[in-house]
């Protein structure tokens, strides 16, 4: 037990350091503060110039809600609660296996040190990506998680930071199952992660945007925000009353196994889920509201 509360110390106290090292001395590529907000201000930029609802102002409803979320989700919620929790996890699980003989890397199918820098980036992106696909049908489908994930869908009107707007249950879920990949390839330092770190969030962000685009023949590989519209239309046909278009970076999964949904252009469809008037408005509400509510199904 004693190992464990150290961890945790030591999980608090590195973060910290390593949080002020990002705001205040770092000026390295892969700075994770600053490049959240160059990618932020570009697509910001975008959405000035090329907005595809016209009548939405750029100081949008809930910009500020979602810039905060933004921040908070991205930097402090790891120093309040996910650094400690994933070391302590990781370490758990590692004892465990050591009493019936095994280690994470009994695991580990390849390593990624043995092919070339950009194909083991490509295969770790591609099997990443393909888990959070799978987790995020989840969050729609089983009706507890999907009580945290309203906060997401609690968005009315898109813009960029939308796009980090939930609740800190999500990531809780995503890391847990995001271990299995990292498990299973090994051999990344911190500079490859960030490659591949960056490129989500711009997607992401670019998904969430008020932009109408759709990236032509390559919307059938990446996320776009003609199709990412309507995972937050509030209407859906009951074929599909569980969600469509679950893709985070890659659309490529909705496709194969048949979620994808754009029926038209969805530049004016009304965002939410049934019941979302009562939802709360302020963060703190919102982050209270799956315990305080019983889990219900999707309507």
């Amino acid at each position: 037990m004693e190992k464990y509360i150290d961890l945790i110390k030591n999980s608090y106290s590195g973060y910290w350091n390593y949080l002020k090292n990002e705001l205040l001395l770092q000026n390295n590529w892969d700075n994770y503060f600053y490049g959240l907000i160059a990618i932020s201000l570009i697509v910001w930029l975008l959405e000035a110039l090329f907005p595809w609802r016209k009548d939405q102002r750029l100081f949008r409803k809930d910009f500020w809600l979602d810039t905060f979320y933004m921040f908070f989700n991205f930097f402090l919620l790891n120093l309040i609660i996910l650094i400690a929790l994933s070391n302590t996890a990781a370490e758990f699980l590692n004892d465990v296996l050591k009493t019936i003989g095994l280690t994470t890397s009994s695991f580990q199918l390849f390593d990624v040190d043995d092919l070339s820098r950009w194909l083991g980036l490509c295969i770790f992106f591609i099997i990443s990506d393909f888990v959070q696909w799978n987790t995020h049908r989840l969050l729609h489908r089983i009706p507890w998680l999907w009580n945290f994930h309203k906060v997401h869908h609690s968005v009315k009107e898109m813009g960029f930071a939308a796009h980090l707007r939930y609740h800190w249950m999500e990531p809780v879920v995503y890391k847990s199952l995001l271990y299995i990949p990292i498990a299973i390839i090994g051999g990344f330092d911190a500079q490859d992660v960030a490659i591949v770190y960056f490129f989500s969030i711009a997607i992401g962000h670019l998904n969430h945007a008020n932009l109408g685009w759709d990236y032509g023949k390559l919307k059938y590989v990446f996320n776009n925000p003609k199709m990412h519209i309507w995972h937050h239309a509030k209407e859906m046909p009951e074929h599909v009353r569980f969600g469509v278009n679950y893709g985070l970076t890659l659309s490529i999964w909705d496709y194969l196994f048949k979620t994808d949904y754009v029926p038209h252009s969805g530049r004016d469809i009304e965002l939410g889920f049934e019941g979302d008037e009562q939802f709360p408005k302020d963060f703190f509400n919102q982050e209270l509201y799956p315990l305080k509510t019983k889990a219900n199904k999707l309507s």
